[in-house]
């Protein structure tokens, strides 16, 4: 009997083991999916105050329209990426140029890299959380709300009351990633599998287990 216990333990253990093993591929091969074909935007405003949130989503505007004209063309993450490094100093011009045209005096600072983001939804694409490149803009002392978007492909809102995101950029973002991904982030795929997937997930990144990171 204390055989037979002993090696129940094992074999439950086992199981545990290949489990979490299994989970951890899943996400990780999602999350290097996802993270290999999008380009962010990470705007921090100065304050949460009704001023400092204004301008914020002002520079976010005259970003993304500036990132929309340059990567009209692209068809992956690299060639946005490379675009926007070469464009950096514009970015950072245009942040500047903005800011003091509202008549503020805050400095900006522009950094493109690996950053980590929460879990965000666009219309009915959701993002989990993980590391992805993106296009960080601090304003100021950089203290107030985050504002979130996705420039390449280009999934910010068309119309943020209404929810609505790009359509090319949602079709965009499907031929840059691979079917499985594309089910996982989509709301159109609204069944309990999909969703226990999408919260595995959630749950290695928010740990940072086994998740990737460039």
């Amino acid at each position: 009997m204390k055989k037979f216990f002993k090696n129940s333990f094992l074999i439950l253990f086992l199981l545990i083991v290949y489990i979490l093993f299994s989970a951890q591929s899943y996400s990780f091969a999602i999350s290097s999916d996802l993270s290999d074909a999008v380009f962010r935007l990470h705007v921090i405003a100065n304050s949460d105050s009704k001023e400092d949130q204004d301008l914020k989503l002002k520079v976010r505007d005259n970003l993304l329209n500036y990132m929309n004209n340059i990567c009209s063309n692209c068809e992956t993450k690299e060639e946005a990426m490379k675009i926007a490094n070469k464009n950096k100093e514009i970015f950072q011009k245009i942040a500047e140029d903005t800011i003091k045209e509202n008549g503020f005096n805050y400095s900006v600072k522009v950094n493109i890299n690996n950053f980590y983001f929460p879990t965000k939804t666009y219309g009915d694409i959701s993002l989990p959380a993980g590391y992805y490149d993106a296009l960080r803009v601090e304003i100021g002392e950089a203290k107030g709300q985050n504002w979130w978007c996705v420039m390449f492909p280009s999934l910010c809102f068309i119309d943020i009351s209404s929810g609505v995101i790009d359509k090319s950029g949602k079709e965009k973002l499907e031929s840059n990633v691979d079917e499985e991904s594309y089910k996982v982030i989509s709301q159109s795929e609204n069944n309990s599998s999909i969703k226990f997937k999408f919260k595995i997930i959630e749950f290695f990144a928010q740990y940072g287990l086994f998740t990737a990171k460039n």
